[in-house]
């Protein structure tokens, strides 16, 4: 009997976001992604519930608004700055940036454009704006361990050490 996708299985995907406009892939995940399905909300509900019943070699698309998912474009998060201003390890594009508010709250920033005189980042979500579309391809399903279900995932095994001596201080 084939197993489906429900509560407490563990399942492996991948998948690939591509754009519902143009057609690019925005992001593409080849190497297989697990978690325990009903657990780990590794995906948006709505790919979560698209998900549910399923089984491995099914192969699904969901379309998504990502501004229900992220919210609107915040033009209040995308800052322009002079580029010796900004240190030289952030004045690439596609490097992420962890800032800080007073109240220390963390919000990531991705450096988006950098010219001569200036360097812009932006902390809105890069699919904001976007209607995407999931496809994802079901890989494998099985009952989670115990251990997986408590963390979510698959849980690995730190390597054997043998021949090493104890030491104490």
């Amino acid at each position: 009997m084939t197993d489906i996708i429900q509560h407490n299985k563990y399942v492996e995907l991948k998948y690939r976001v591509v754009d519902a406009k143009s057609g690019q892939v925005l992001t593409a995940v080849d190497f297989p992604l697990g978690y325990v399905h009903g657990v780990n909300d590794v995906l948006s509900s709505q790919v979560m519930a698209e998900l549910e019943g399923r089984a491995v070699g099914d192969a699904i698309t969901v379309e998504l608004d990502s501004n229900t998912l992220f919210g609107s474009r915040d033009e209040s998060l995308v800052v322009t700055d002079y580029i010796e201003n900004v240190p030289e390890e952030y004045r690439e594009v596609g490097t992420t940036i962890l800032m800080e508010n007073e109240q220390g709250e963390t919000k990531t920033f991705l450096v988006t454009r950098v010219d001569e005189k200036t360097v812009t980042i932006d902390g809105n979500n890069p699919l904001c704006g976007r209607d995407v579309v999931f496809e994802l391809e079901i890989l494998s399903v099985r009952d989670a361990t115990e251990a997986e279900v408590a963390a979510g995932g698959k849980v690995e095994m730190p390597p054997a050490v043998t021949g090493m001596k104890s030491v104490s201080l």
